[in-house]
């Protein structure tokens, strides 16, 4: 049984990269899956699968005919809030793979924003036709209903991924917190001073070490550096390389402060005390589901000192996930994998 697997694989994204690790770990044996990335060399040598390069349509349509299934590997594919182009992609992709009669999964999805018409409905006419669908939250099971389509809810994937040690963590003093940032158009110079501000006087009142977690070190390492270059000596800036050792960092992390939708699944996981700066409608649905505080970017800033309290407030008195409910998540991300295995049961012989 062989699977053609496409997401946002081969860009360096610690949230992305995780998913295809995960989901990697939960097809059942006897599947071999073919993974459509940006760097299909760096994706082959991280994590030992066969690769083909996602903008090189003639590999792709051979390798579609070879295979019997395709799959969207999770995430938020199919949103159109950044540009039509990347929707197009997937949904482009998904439509050959039906035309041929193979088997069809969106795995995993968080569906929207979808801004556009015809995105939509096009989007609609695709997971209708899906073999299977599962999705990460109740924005897109609630989509999923308005095209009359059904499909497995359950927490995203990455919950259930096994974490691993990262030893450059264990060389900075404790106690630590973890800022993850990326550039947006809400992540105005004002917002950006603000919080450079708050974690100063964070940093006095607790001798906390900062530790930059850029999980997209292309688009994200600008803003990590202009923030260490801003805090100074008792700062570091940690870049693992494979999914599960940046989950793993989350182990030795008191606190998390995240625009990442994957920084807070992780933090999470992890029992750590978490904070959301909200760029996208995900991250506010995770924030409001874990009952964590955050803040939504769109909004002015407060001013710096109150938001330091507010991070003081979740250091001293906040408290992160028990093991029971980080339990309760895991088994529930485990829904993706018995959806998996049980359309695809009879390759487990």
């Amino acid at each position: 049984m062989r699977v053609l697997i496409s997401g946002y694989y081969g860009y360096g994204n610690g949230g992305d990269e995780a998913l295809l690790v995960t989901l990697l770990q939960m097809l059942p044996p006897g599947v071999e899956p073919v993974v459509l990335s940006a760097q299909p060399e760096v994706t082959q040598r991280l994590y030992g699968v066969r690769t083909c390069d996602r903008w090189r349509w003639g590999d792709i349509w051979r390798e579609l005919r070879r295979s019997q299934g395709f799959l969207w590997g999770g995430g938020s594919l199919i949103q159109d809030s950044t540009s039509w182009g990347s929707p197009l992609y997937y949904l482009g992709l998904m439509l050959l793979a039906q035309g041929l009669g193979r088997q069809t999964v969106a795995w995993a999805q968080g569906v929207g924003p979808l801004r556009r018409r015809w995105v939509r409905g096009l989007a609609g006419y695709v997971f209708r036709r899906c073999t299977q669908v599962s999705v990460r939250d109740a924005p897109a099971a609630e989509q999923l209903q308005r095209w009359g389509r059904s499909g497995l809810l359950a927490p995203d994937p990455v919950w259930a991924l096994p974490d691993q040690p990262y030893p450059p963590l264990s060389d900075l003093p404790a106690p630590r917190m973890a800022v993850i940032v990326r550039p947006h158009r809400w992540l105005t110079p004002v917002w950006r001073e603000t919080m450079t501000k708050a974690l100063q006087q964070f940093q006095q009142a607790t001798g906390v070490w900062v530790v930059l977690l850029p999980f997209q070190p292309a688009t994200d390492m600008a803003l990590a550096t202009e923030l260490q270059q801003a805090l100074g000596a008792q700062t570091t800036i940690l870049q693992p390389e494979h999914p599960a050792q940046l989950k793993g960092v989350m182990r030795g992390i008191e606190l998390v402060v995240t625009m990442r939708y994957h920084g807070l699944v992780m933090g999470a996981a992890a029992g750590c005390r978490c904070f959301s700066l909200s760029y996208d409608p995900k991250v506010r649905q995770l924030q409001q589901e874990l009952g964590m505080p955050g803040l939504d970017l769109a909004q002015a800033p407060p001013p710096a000192h109150v938001l330091s309290r507010q991070w003081l407030d979740l250091y001293a008195n906040g408290e992160g996930l028990s093991p029971e409910q980080v339990q309760s998540w895991v088994d529930r991300a485990l829904l993706h994998r018995e959806l998996l295995h049980h359309l695809w049961a009879k390759s487990d012989a």
